[in-house]
């Protein structure tokens, strides 16, 4: 499967997790896919919570399913919304967890505009693992 390929079949699944989203309180449906270096694809949406500290973003819901299914490297990330609203800052951190170095994450929205980013554009000097190993 070739890039352009890769990046449809993961906006079509983070278009479709956008539509399972549980978000009362904002309305806000968002989706996410992320691809793991072994080319595994692990999706999720974003689930709201009346206390609102305990939502989750629709990123770290994709990212966690990974993880949890023993995948902890990350080689690209699509975020859909009707807006195209890039990664909270929160969820940010969560992806530098898992990111390799060319890490890119693709922003999609309704009318099928996308914007690339290399992980290291939206958050240049993220806190990762190696600098608690110093």
């Amino acid at each position: 499967m070739d890039n352009q390929e890769t990046i449809k079949l993961m906006r079509d699944m983070a278009m479709d997790a956008s539509q399972k989203a549980y978000s009362p309180y904002s309305k806000a449906k968002i989706g996410s896919t992320v691809l793991t270096v072994e080319r595994k694809y692990f999706s999720g949406s974003n689930v709201e919570n009346s206390s609102y500290g305990a939502t989750i973003c629709a990123e770290r819901v994709a990212i966690l399913k990974a993880v949890s299914n023993g995948f902890t490297k990350l080689s690209k990330i699509y975020v859909y919304s009707k807006d195209g609203w890039p990664p909270c800052g929160m969820c940010r951190q969560m992806i530098s967890e898992f990111a390799t170095n060319d890490l890119e994450i693709i922003i999609g929205d309704k009318e099928g505009n996308e914007r690339v980013y290399k992980f290291t554009e939206l958050f240049p000097e993220a806190f990762t693992p190696e600098h608690l190993r110093k």
